[in-house]
């Protein structure tokens, strides 16, 4: 039984960029899975990704793109202010401007760059450098 399918989708795409390959499957799929996806996208991370139907929750084919050192989800789900984010950034990533933390906020699944830029907060889902 799986708990977290973000949780197992962020370690094919880790352990498949650690082994060197171009490309890996991430089953079962979910919307949230598409989105962090299309943020990972949107930031070079993945070159792009399809969504295969196979009769069952279907499954996404993803083409690694950019260089993704580490990635995870981030457990439990912190509710994070504005004022906060830059803390969980000193906590989750490496160094300053460096990686991203994906947020779910009312504006939907953003980077925490874009959340300063509408001023809102949200809850913590995963990050990626």
């Amino acid at each position: 039984m799986q708990s977290d399918p973000l949780n197992d989708a962020m370690c094919v795409i880790k352990n498949a960029a650690l082994n060197g390959k171009s490309e890996c499957m991430i089953q079962p799929s979910s919307k949230l899975i598409g989105r962090v996806l299309k943020v990972m996208q949107d930031r070079g991370y993945v070159s792009q990704f399809e969504y295969i139907e196979d009769g069952k929750a279907g499954k996404f084919r993803v083409m690694l793109g950019g260089a993704i050192n580490n990635c995870g989800v981030i457990k439990p789900r912190y509710s994070v202010k504005l004022a906060d984010v830059e803390k969980y950034e000193a906590r989750f990533l490496p160094a300053q401007d460096f990686g991203l933390l994906i947020m779910s906020t009312t504006a939907g699944v953003i980077t925490q760059d874009r959340a300063k830029e509408l001023g809102i907060g949200g809850k913590l889902l995963a990050y990626v450098y």
